[in-house]
């Protein structure tokens, strides 16, 4: 399993927390930029191809799961409350 640091993301003008994210990015070894859809980042992490993380004001490292709403998977840090959202809080991917 590959681990990643996500960056960056790209949301959407939705409210609902679960369709917010449109795109999870970070950068590669080589300095390149990544982006990939929640959907596919969602794929990834069930099939065991991925596991992705954030790290938070501290530094600290974080895990991203996948949490579901309403039968709508979507992704989230594991220490995320209703006032904190460590995801929707990364800068927008260029």
């Amino acid at each position: 399993m590959d681990r990643h640091e996500i960056k960056c993301i790209n949301k959407s003008d939705r409210k609902n927390l679960h369709e917010r994210i449109e795109n999870i990015g970070g950068l590669n070894p080589n300095g390149t930029r990544w982006r990939i859809s929640q959907e596919r980042a969602i794929q990834g992490i069930e099939s065991g191809k991925w596991a992705f993380y954030v790290k938070n004001p501290d530094n600290i490292i974080v895990d991203v799961i996948i949490s579901n709403h309403n039968g709508n998977k979507y992704l989230k840090t594991k220490n995320d409350s209703l006032e904190s959202n460590n995801l929707l809080s990364l800068p927008e991917c260029p």
